[in-house]
Protein backbone atom coordinates (compact mmCIF):
# COMPACT_ATOMS: atom_id res chain seq x y z
CA UNK A 1 0.00 0.00 0.00
CA UNK A 2 1.65 3.43 -1.39
CA UNK A 3 0.75 6.87 0.46
CA UNK A 4 0.90 9.64 -1.72
CA UNK A 5 1.32 13.14 -0.24
CA UNK A 6 -0.76 15.61 -2.89
CA UNK A 7 -0.38 19.21 -3.28
CA UNK A 8 -2.93 20.23 -0.25
CA UNK A 9 -1.80 19.35 3.00
CA UNK A 10 -3.21 16.07 4.54
CA UNK A 11 -4.91 15.22 1.37
CA UNK A 12 -3.40 11.82 0.87
CA UNK A 13 -4.10 9.28 -2.22
CA UNK A 14 -3.40 5.62 -2.01
CA UNK A 15 -2.53 3.03 -4.05
CA UNK A 16 -3.12 -0.42 -2.50
CA UNK A 17 -0.92 -3.54 -3.66
CA UNK A 18 -3.45 -5.42 -6.17
CA UNK A 19 -2.75 -9.23 -6.37
CA UNK A 20 -3.73 -10.71 -9.40
CA UNK A 21 -4.27 -14.01 -11.70
CA UNK A 22 -6.70 -15.84 -14.01
CA UNK A 23 -9.03 -15.83 -11.13
CA UNK A 24 -9.53 -12.36 -10.06
CA UNK A 25 -7.85 -10.29 -7.93
CA UNK A 26 -7.31 -9.75 -4.00
CA UNK A 27 -6.12 -6.11 -2.25
CA UNK A 28 -6.53 -5.14 1.06
CA UNK A 29 -8.29 -1.90 1.11
CA UNK A 30 -7.92 -0.72 4.18
CA UNK A 31 -5.18 -1.45 7.28
CA UNK A 32 -5.43 0.15 10.78
CA UNK A 33 -1.95 -0.06 11.50
CA UNK A 34 -0.72 1.22 7.63
CA UNK A 35 -3.51 3.61 7.92
CA UNK A 36 -2.10 5.37 11.26
CA UNK A 37 1.28 4.76 10.17
CA UNK A 38 1.15 7.20 7.70
CA UNK A 39 -2.30 9.26 7.95
CA UNK A 40 -2.93 8.94 11.97
CA UNK A 41 -5.35 7.71 13.97
CA UNK A 42 -8.61 8.25 12.51
CA UNK A 43 -11.82 6.26 13.99
CA UNK A 44 -14.35 5.39 11.27
CA UNK A 45 -17.49 4.72 12.13
CA UNK A 46 -19.51 4.35 9.15
CA UNK A 47 -19.18 2.98 5.75
CA UNK A 48 -21.55 4.00 3.06
CA UNK A 49 -21.70 3.33 -1.02
CA UNK A 50 -23.40 4.65 -3.35
CA UNK A 51 -24.25 3.47 -7.36
CA UNK A 52 -24.84 5.95 -9.85
CA UNK A 53 -25.24 6.33 -13.86
CA UNK A 54 -23.25 8.00 -16.49
CA UNK A 55 -23.32 12.19 -15.52
CA UNK A 56 -24.39 11.84 -12.02
CA UNK A 57 -23.08 14.66 -9.48
CA UNK A 58 -22.83 14.69 -6.10
CA UNK A 59 -21.26 17.32 -4.11
CA UNK A 60 -19.79 19.48 -3.01
CA UNK A 61 -21.22 18.40 0.24
CA UNK A 62 -19.28 18.77 4.03
CA UNK A 63 -20.56 18.67 7.55
CA UNK A 64 -20.08 21.21 9.89
CA UNK A 65 -18.85 20.91 12.78
CA UNK A 66 -19.09 19.21 14.93
CA UNK A 67 -20.32 16.57 12.82
CA UNK A 68 -17.17 17.41 10.44
CA UNK A 69 -16.35 14.11 8.51
CA UNK A 70 -12.93 12.92 7.79
CA UNK A 71 -13.56 10.57 4.57
CA UNK A 72 -11.78 7.29 3.03
CA UNK A 73 -13.20 7.42 -0.71
CA UNK A 74 -13.08 4.87 -3.52
CA UNK A 75 -14.57 3.59 -6.60
CA UNK A 76 -15.32 -0.07 -6.61
CA UNK A 77 -16.46 -0.27 -10.00
CA UNK A 78 -16.82 1.73 -12.99
CA UNK A 79 -14.66 5.63 -12.74
CA UNK A 80 -15.84 8.90 -11.18
CA UNK A 81 -14.11 11.89 -11.38
CA UNK A 82 -13.65 12.90 -7.38
CA UNK A 83 -13.12 16.44 -6.32
CA UNK A 84 -11.96 17.80 -3.13
CA UNK A 85 -11.97 22.06 -2.08
CA UNK A 86 -9.91 22.95 0.73
CA UNK A 87 -12.32 24.52 3.52
CA UNK A 88 -9.75 25.19 6.11
CA UNK A 89 -9.61 28.86 6.65
CA UNK A 90 -6.04 28.67 8.27
CA UNK A 91 -4.67 26.57 5.17
CA UNK A 92 -2.66 28.07 2.77
CA UNK A 93 -4.96 26.47 0.20
CA UNK A 94 -8.38 27.43 1.59
CA UNK A 95 -10.32 27.62 -1.52
CA UNK A 96 -8.56 25.50 -4.01
CA UNK A 97 -9.51 22.41 -5.04
CA UNK A 98 -7.83 18.82 -6.31
CA UNK A 99 -9.35 16.68 -9.10
CA UNK A 100 -8.45 12.32 -9.05
CA UNK A 101 -9.65 9.63 -11.09
CA UNK A 102 -10.46 6.96 -8.95
CA UNK A 103 -12.08 3.86 -10.76
CA UNK A 104 -12.31 0.02 -10.31
CA UNK A 105 -9.83 -0.40 -12.49
CA UNK A 106 -6.83 1.76 -10.46
CA UNK A 107 -8.16 1.09 -7.36
CA UNK A 108 -6.78 4.57 -6.01
CA UNK A 109 -8.38 4.87 -2.52
CA UNK A 110 -8.40 9.21 -1.24
CA UNK A 111 -8.25 10.17 2.41
CA UNK A 112 -9.99 13.39 2.84
CA UNK A 113 -9.89 15.07 6.11
CA UNK A 114 -11.91 16.87 8.28
CA UNK A 115 -11.96 20.65 6.37
CA UNK A 116 -13.18 20.24 2.87
CA UNK A 117 -15.82 20.00 0.57
CA UNK A 118 -16.19 16.64 -1.68
CA UNK A 119 -17.85 15.52 -4.49
CA UNK A 120 -17.52 13.27 -7.60
CA UNK A 121 -19.19 12.78 -10.83
CA UNK A 122 -19.93 9.15 -12.95
CA UNK A 123 -17.60 9.12 -15.63
CA UNK A 124 -18.28 5.08 -17.10
CA UNK A 125 -22.20 4.06 -17.47
CA UNK A 126 -22.70 3.51 -13.84
CA UNK A 127 -20.17 3.61 -11.02
CA UNK A 128 -20.36 1.94 -7.90
CA UNK A 129 -18.85 4.40 -5.08
CA UNK A 130 -18.05 3.76 -1.04
CA UNK A 131 -16.52 6.38 1.59
CA UNK A 132 -16.13 5.14 5.17
CA UNK A 133 -16.25 8.23 7.29
CA UNK A 134 -15.13 9.17 11.17
CA UNK A 135 -18.81 11.30 12.41
CA UNK A 136 -22.16 10.22 11.59
CA UNK A 137 -24.51 11.92 9.48
CA UNK A 138 -26.10 14.89 11.26
CA UNK A 139 -28.80 16.18 8.25
CA UNK A 140 -29.05 19.41 10.39
CA UNK A 141 -25.31 19.96 9.66
CA UNK A 142 -25.17 18.73 6.70
CA UNK A 143 -23.66 21.70 3.90
CA UNK A 144 -22.17 22.09 0.44
CA UNK A 145 -20.67 24.55 -2.54
CA UNK A 146 -22.24 24.85 -5.89
CA UNK A 147 -20.51 22.22 -8.04
CA UNK A 148 -20.54 25.19 -10.94
CA UNK A 149 -18.95 28.02 -8.59
CA UNK A 150 -17.29 30.21 -11.24
CA UNK A 151 -14.02 30.85 -8.81
CA UNK A 152 -13.43 27.48 -8.48
CA UNK A 153 -13.72 26.84 -11.82
CA UNK A 154 -13.53 22.54 -11.77
CA UNK A 155 -13.15 20.92 -15.12
CA UNK A 156 -16.01 18.11 -14.27
CA UNK A 157 -14.46 16.51 -17.67
CA UNK A 158 -18.57 16.27 -19.02
CA UNK A 159 -20.72 18.75 -21.16
CA UNK A 160 -22.37 20.82 -18.76
CA UNK A 161 -26.23 19.26 -20.27
CA UNK A 162 -24.98 15.71 -19.19
CA UNK A 163 -24.57 16.81 -15.76
CA UNK A 164 -27.34 15.23 -13.40
CA UNK A 165 -27.90 16.69 -9.98
CA UNK A 166 -30.37 16.70 -6.96
CA UNK A 167 -32.50 19.43 -6.06
CA UNK A 168 -30.25 20.22 -3.09
CA UNK A 169 -27.33 19.88 -4.99
CA UNK A 170 -29.26 22.70 -7.60
CA UNK A 171 -29.46 24.55 -4.44
CA UNK A 172 -26.19 25.07 -3.44
CA UNK A 173 -24.42 28.51 -3.89
CA UNK A 174 -20.86 29.49 -4.36
CA UNK A 175 -18.21 29.62 -1.73
CA UNK A 176 -17.38 33.30 -1.44
CA UNK A 177 -21.68 33.09 -0.47
CA UNK A 178 -21.39 30.82 1.50
CA UNK A 179 -20.22 30.55 5.50
CA UNK A 180 -17.69 28.61 6.39
CA UNK A 181 -17.19 27.68 9.91
CA UNK A 182 -14.05 27.08 11.48
CA UNK A 183 -12.97 23.53 10.93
Amino acid sequence: MEFINTQIQDLTLIKPSVFGDNRGYFLESFNQEKFSQHIGDVNFVQVNESKSAYGVLRGLHYQKPPYSQAKLVRCIEGKVLDVVVDLRHLSPTYGQHLSFELSGENKHQLFIPRGFAHGFVVLSETAIFSYMVDNKYAPDFDSGIAWNDKDLNIDWQLPIEEIILSEKDKALKPLKETVIPTM
